[in-house]
C-alpha cells in the first residue's frame, strides 16, 4: 500500500532551494578530482563546505549508520562507495560523487561522474552513455506518463550499447524524507506501473555496468561493486513532476535542461 506525497507549489520552491544547493557541491568539488588526492580529502571538502559554507546538512551523516557526507565509488563500484582518506585517485578513475543535502527539512539529492586525468576511450564512453540514459528519461517525466516509460527508456539505450542496467537499486520518492515511495526502477516496460502526476517529486538514479548486471556488497556492509569487477557508471538528479513536464531541481550550470 503506497503513499505517494504530492508536494505544494510552496514545498517545491523549498526543493528547489536543496536542490540547488546539492548542485553546488558537485561544482565546487571538480577542481579537486584529481589525480593523487584521496576520497576522504574529497568528502571532508564537502562536509565542510554544506556545513559552513551553506548553512545545511549532509543528509548521509549518520543515515543508517553511515558516517561520511559523500559516496565515492570508483571504477567497478556501483554505489554507496566509502570516502578513506586511505584510497588515492589515480589517473584514469572513473569516479562518481553522491552527495545528498537538507535544507529547511527539504532534501535536494544527486550524483555526477568525473574523469581523474586521462581515462580510456571505453571508460569514458560508459559514463557518457549512462548520463544519456538519465537524459531520456527525464524527458520521459510528465503527467500521465508510467514509471515504467522511465525504466524502459534507461534499458533500452543501455542495452543497444551492450551494456547492462542495475535492478538491485533504484531511485526514489524524496521530499522532507530522505527515501519515501515511489520507488523508481531503472528498466521496465512502457505504459506499466504507477502513473506519473503532477507534485511528486522523485530521484532517477541509472546505474549503467558494461558487463553483467549482477553486483556484490563487499564486507564493510555499504560499498557494492559489479560481481564482475567490469566498471560501472550512474548519474543522479532530484525532479519535480510540473503541469506542463518536469523541473530538475538539481541542475547543474554546465547543464541545459
Amino acid at each position: 500500500n503506497m503513499k505517494i506525497s504530492i508536494k505544494k507549489e510552496e514545498q517545491i520552491q523549498k526543493m528547489r532551494i536543496a536542490g540547488k544547493l546539492a548542485s553546488e557541491v558537485l561544482e565546487m568539488i571538480e577542481p579537486f578530482v584529481v589525480p593523487g588526492i584521496s576520497t576522504g580529502e574529497l568528502d571532508q571538502k564537502c562536509y565542510d563546505y554544506i556545513v559552513n559554507v551553506q548553512n545545511a546538512i549532509p543528509a548521509n551523516v549518520g543515515y543508517r549508520g553511515f558516517e561520511k557526507t559523500i559516496c565515492s565509488s570508483i571504477n567497478q563500484v556501483i554505489c554507496h562507495g566509502i570516502p578513506d582518506n586511505n584510497r588515492i585517485l589515480k589517473e584514469g578513475d572513473i569516479l562518481n560523487i553522491d552527495v545528498t543535502v537538507i535544507k529547511d527539512g527539504w532534501h535536494g539529492d544527486t550524483s555526477k561522474m568525473y574523469l581523474v586525468g586521462k581515462c580510456k576511450p571505453h571508460n569514458e564512453r560508459l559514463v557518457k552513455v549512462t548520463q544519456e540514459c538519465l537524459y531520456k528519461a527525464i524527458e520521459v517525466v510528465k503527467p500521465g506518463a508510467y514509471l515504467g516509460d522511465i525504466g524502459h527508456v534507461i534499458q533500452k539505450h543501455a542495452e543497444s550499447n551492450y551494456y547492462s542496467v542495475v535492478e538491485d537499486y533504484c531511485g526514489h520518492g524524496i521530499g522532507d524524507v530522505y527515501h519515501e515511495d515511489p520507488q523508481i526502477l531503472h528498466y521496465g516496460k512502457p505504459g506499466r506501473g504507477i502513473q506519473i502526476q503532477e507534485g511528486m517529486c522523485f530521484t532517477i538514479e541509472p546505474m549503467i555496468n558494461q558487463g553483467s548486471k549482477y553486483c556484490k556488497t563487499l564486507r564493510d556492509g555499504w560499498t557494492v561493486e559489479t560481481k564482475d569487477g567490469r566498471n560501472s557508471a550512474q548519474w543522479e538528479h532530484t525532479l519535480a513532476v510540473r503541469s506542463d513536464g518536469v523541473e530538475v531541481l538539481t541542475k547543474r550550470l554546465e547543464e541545459s535542461l
